[in-house]
């Protein structure tokens, strides 16, 4: 394990196997827009790269701010390629992988942001928490081809690309010098083996779950909805089935049921929420169906292990002092800036600790712990 010293340099990766530049890498501690804002704990694990920046925490609602002072690199052979270089589109592939776009929040902009035109091979990866105007520069400097900056530099639609404003010559310069930029951004957080987790590590033996869950990408089975009625006769069935075949987006089943000692046949159709309004016209249509429909929601299913922030149970309480030094501990913090609430010391018991990767406005809502570990990542 290396100790970088602070300075205002970023990482490079060359994609060839054992060649990874860590001599330029360390993180700033605030945001180059302006001072006072502590950067992210960023714990990224990806080609050879595990690097982190760090985290605020908040005991009984009051929130408590970390300092760092230097941050730690730990080399993880995760990317063996025997190729010096790969191309954009198997890259992106590779680093979705890791961590599925999927997993970020909806109101998030994650993903290639900005694509130089194809084919575009990728020989120098640069990470960097924030990419701005100076980073660009470094990254120019590096000959990077990609940059994977975790926090997004296009958030909110840009109308024109002049040279008035930094976002817009970020990405000029970035087209006019075919680097393409990528943001993971909250598919980081998400994910199971990404920032909440990496954070949950260092509380001690506890059990977590995310405090809210990340949900499959897609339906288990076709449609959004499902409904289910019975039928009696034959002709009635035929009339049936044939009807509702011709609604678009809906996938029929039958099967033979008993009711009372009376054979029917149990109709079950899948359905998208627009075909489901067609479906409900046609059943209305007779008072023997549609008095006996059920309309089932499907929900796609939860990812384990998935999802915004973490709830974490310790197997036995420790005092905050005791919780302060394992999160200094793991964090390699020398000192923490700590705000109590009401009525509580360092001697009072932690059991509970919800932890989010992020500012936990959201998150952290309506969950109850001991702690709220939180991590206020820099803007710009």
């Amino acid at each position: 394990m290396t100790e970088i010293p602070r300075a205002g340099r970023w990482p490079t990766l060359h994609l060839n196997p054992g060649v990874c530049d860590y001599s330029s890498f360390a993180p700033m501690l605030c945001s180059r827009k302006g001072p006072g804002l502590s950067m992210y704990l960023y714990h990224f694990l990806c080609f050879g790269f595990r690097y982190s920046v760090l985290p605020d925490f908040c005991m009984l609602s009051s929130r408590v701010r970390l300092i760092p002072r230097t941050v730690r690199l730990v080399h993880s052979l995760i990317y063996n390629s025997c190729h010096s270089s790969m191309d954009l589109k198997a890259l992106l592939c590779s680093l979705n992988d890791f961590a599925s776009l999927s997993l970020a929040e909806s109101w998030d902009n994650v993903g290639l942001l900005v694509e130089p035109s194809p084919p575009h091979t990728v020989n120098t990866l640069f990470l960097t928490n924030d990419l701005t105007e100076e980073v660009m520069e470094e990254a120019l400097q590096k000959k990077a081809d990609l940059i994977l900056s975790y926090h997004p530099p296009i958030f909110r639609p840009l109308k024109h690309i002049t040279w008035k404003t930094w976002k817009e010559r970020l990405v000029i310069r970035a087209l006019e010098n075919r680097v393409g930029i990528y943001s993971p951004h909250t598919a980081y957080d998400a994910a199971p083996q990404g920032v909440n987790s990496w954070l949950a590590k260092g509380l001690g033996v506890c059990t977590s779950r995310p405090i809210h869950p990340s949900r499959a990408p897609n339906y288990p089975t076709t449609g959004t909805h499902r409904v289910e009625f019975s039928v009696n006769g034959t002709e009635d069935l035929d009339k049936v089935i044939s009807a509702v075949k011709r609604i678009a987006d809906v996938s029929v089943t039958s099967f033979s049921t008993r009711t009372d000692d009376e054979e029917q046949t149990r109709i079950s159709l899948n359905c998208s929420q627009e075909a489901l309004i067609e479906v409900v016209a046609f059943l209305s249509q007779s008072r023997q169906f549609y008095q006996k429909t059920e309309i089932l929601s499907l929900e796609k299913p939860l990812l384990l292990h998935t999802g915004m922030g973490r709830l974490c149970t310790l197997d036995e309480s420790v005092s905050l002092a005791t919780m302060i030094d394992r999160i200094k501990r793991h964090l390699k913090l020398s000192h923490v800036r700590l705000a109590l609430g009401v009525g509580r010391t360092l001697e009072s018991p932690v059991k509970v600790v919800a932890l989010c990767a992020g500012s936990g406005s959201t998150v952290l809502q309506g969950a109850e712990a001991d702690l709220y570990l939180t991590v206020l990542g820099a803007t710009l």
